[in-house]
């Protein structure tokens, strides 16, 4: 007969603190600044793929747009600039959830480093009497600014399918 062998069950007073993962306000600093890195880095790459795919959109976009073509080139025109606007929309509805929820998540690690920093004032006490962290660095308003060009880029990208749709109809109608 084969046994299975696994860990012994927890007891019920192994929590978190008593188990040692974070020994030290400094361990639970170090901590939070990982896990917004770590959220700001999948941001960067969600905002970094999000603009590739729409400046691919955009190529697009303008190359159907120069099609001269005597027999087809006035419905095509008609028809595929007018489909790769509602793509881009749509693209960009769908892209912001994924940015929308890296933001907050910093925004949630930001306010457990704030609160730490504000319970531990010997936290922001480097080797010398400066502090760790600015003022302009632990302050909301800090890190909202840096992150505002992820937040409102499927917006902007957003109006201006809009625009260039309605643009690509009222060519090809009038």
């Amino acid at each position: 007969m084969q046994r299975i062998i696994v860990d012994p069950p927890a007891t019920a007073g192994t929590g978190a603190a008593e188990s040692g993962v974070f020994d030290s306000p400094r361990a639970r600093l170090d901590f939070y600044r990982h896990e917004i890195h770590f959220e700001s880095s999948l941001l960067s790459n969600r905002t970094n793929a999000y603009l590739s795919a729409q400046s691919f959109l955009v190529i697009a976009y303008a190359s159907s747009m120069a099609n001269v073509n005597a027999s087809w080139g006035h419905l095509f025109t008609l028809v595929v600039p007018t489909l790769l606007a509602l793509l881009g929309m749509v693209s960009s509805m769908h892209a912001w959830p994924g940015i929308r929820a890296s933001y907050e998540i910093i925004c949630h690690w930001q306010f457990k480093q704030r609160q730490l920093l504000a319970s531990e004032p010997a936290m922001g006490q480097a080797y010398d009497d400066s502090p760790l962290f600015s003022d302009w660095e632990n302050s909301k308003k800090g890190y909202h600014v840096s992150l505002l060009f992820s937040l409102r880029t499927p917006w902007i990208f957003s109006a201006f399918w809009l625009m260039l749709g309605g643009f690509s109809l009222w060519a090809q109608l009038r």
